[in-house]
């Protein structure tokens, strides 16, 4: 017997978020069809209202409140995608909305969070333990939990992705999916394996918060004792028993990808679609760029929300050029005489390597008399680029370090 929503379930969130959520845009990626050796579509779930595709499955959740219910209003635990669903969705029906968040949470998804009227707690440093401040506050007062990912109603509106997908992208034989808790996988996998069982569904986990392999393995959900990842979307220490069922059934196959995919996921997804996306709406592109030949084409990616600190974006899109090669930091030691650095500096010109930042260290007992260390951020094409510039330094007499 087919877990999940029943398609009728799937059809009525549809008709609940006409007007709510939009029919996020899918376009080609040129660049990612090129890697896999055939087309490969992006759907843009982090254009949706609120950032991301979590609108879906809140409202269509809150939308099933009876009017006491509402009356008590809803409380949600979230790092921030799902609060500002849970807000949006409360501001348009007129609940009140109390949303525990970690500490640390990122500050724009706070604000947007509060933004849209709802009330913001903070407590812990995990969605794990914002649940749980979030379970009491709803026995201590009578409002109704809207769980991130693991309620029927809330599967069901993510589910309404799927059915974009497979109308916007008839002929897709692969469908890639990042996974926290497993919501929108388990609802994208409902609503496609109903029409196109041949599909194949892959979810994608960050390395550092992969529940869903030990827990599969196991045959029941795993609690995972530690996390460590910057998506902090999809880090879910343990996945929902609701969405765990759909996805055991129907889902193909799960991955993961480490952070220096992902940073250079984020970068390419800036730089060639022109497309802003969070570390989590960003790991399905990861795992293509990994290894393509894991997913046949047709494939659709989803990048499911676009909720990015800009301090974060700033460090994560420096970290996906170091690993590109793109961005070169190393010391070299230089005479401590005028013209020193300005000789240092010609030669990095010469071979057209963008100098980004220049630090000198002048006392270290590792120095020679009259030398001067001369730490350097630079920017360059690419790893061929950045070794020639190591290589010319080095045939100028430098004595460089990376």
């Amino acid at each position: 017997m087919t877990t999940g929503p029943t398609r009728e379930a799937i059809l009525r969130a549809r008709d609940l978020l006409e007007g709510v959520a939009i029919r996020t845009p899918m376009e080609e990626s040129r660049w990612l069809s090129k890697i896999a050796g055939g087309p490969v579509m992006l759907k843009a779930e982090n254009l949706q209202r609120a950032g991301s595709f979590k609108i879906r499955g809140a409202y269509t959740r809150m939308s099933a409140l009876t009017p006491e219910e509402r009356r008590n209003g809803v409380v949600a635990a979230s790092a921030g995608n799902h609060a500002q669903g849970v807000a949006l969705a409360a501001n348009l029906l007129g609940i009140k909305a109390v949303v525990y968040m970690p500490n640390g949470a990122p500050i724009p998804k706070e604000k947007a969070t509060r933004g849209y009227g709802a009330e913001v707690r903070f407590t812990g440093t995990t969605i794990d333990e914002c649940l749980v401040a979030a379970m009491g506050y709803a026995d201590e007062t009578g409002a109704v939990l809207v769980h991130p990912f693991d309620h029927a109603d809330i599967v069901a509106g993510q589910a309404t992705c799927g059915l974009e997908i497979v109308e916007q992208c008839p002929d897709v034989r692969t469908i890639v999916v990042p996974t926290g808790g497993g919501g929108l996988l388990a609802g994208v996998a409902a609503a496609v394996k109903a029409e196109r069982p041949e599909v194949r569904i892959v979810g994608v986990q960050a390395e550092g918060a992969a529940s869903y392999g030990p827990s599969l393995t196991a045959g029941m959900p795993q609690a995972l004792k530690a996390m460590t990842t910057m998506a902090d979307g999809i880090a879910v220490g343990r996945p929902g028993d609701v969405p765990f069922a759909t996805i055991r059934e129907l889902v193909d196959d799960i991955v993961t990808v480490n952070e220096e995919s992902i940073s250079q996921a984020l970068l390419m997804l800036i730089e060639r679609a022109k497309l802003v996306v969070e570390p989590a709406g960003a790991v399905a592109v990861a795992a293509m760029m990994d290894d393509s030949s894991r997913f046949e084409t047709p494939a659709v990616v989803v990048l499911s929300g676009g909720n990015v600190d800009p301090i974060l974006l700033i460090n994560v899109l420096r970290h996906g050029m170091a690993t590109t090669g793109r961005y070169l930091a190393f010391k070299a030691r230089i005479p401590d005489r005028p013209g020193g650095l300005a000789r240092l500096l010609a030669e990095l010109a010469d071979v057209q390597a963008n100098v980004l930042d220049v630090v000198h260290q002048r006392t270290s007992s590792h120095l020679h008399m009259g030398e001067v260390e001369v730490s350097l951020d630079v920017e360059t094409r690419g790893v061929e680029h950045a070794e020639k510039v190591l290589d010319h330094l080095r045939g100028c007499g430098y004595s460089v370090t990376e």
